[in-house]
């Protein structure tokens, strides 16, 4: 299985979560991802727009830094229906 990796921290919503979106097209059904993101609405829009994809949320993470300004780690799962 391959991983698949994407920063986006430096942007803002909606591109935080359209960039993500991009990123699972590319991906195989059941292939992990880690996505880096920083903010308040992209560490709440991103998670749960993932799963109303049908998306798995494996962990998600501080890595550097508390609350919203910190940098947060996301590892999620492609869901293993190949349909969006």
């Amino acid at each position: 299985m391959s991983h698949h990796e994407i920063d986006i921290t430096e942007d803002i919503c909606p591109f935080t979560f359209v960039k993500t979106k991009l990123l699972v097209e590319r991906m195989r059904p059941g292939e992990t991802a880690q996505v880096r993101l920083r903010g308040l609405e992209p560490l709440r829009n991103v998670p749960r727009s993932l799963r109303e994809h049908g998306h798995e949320i494996i962990s998600m993470e501080a890595e550097r830094g508390q609350g919203p300004d910190g940098v947060h780690r996301l590892v999620l799962r492609k869901k293993a229906d190949a349909h969006q």
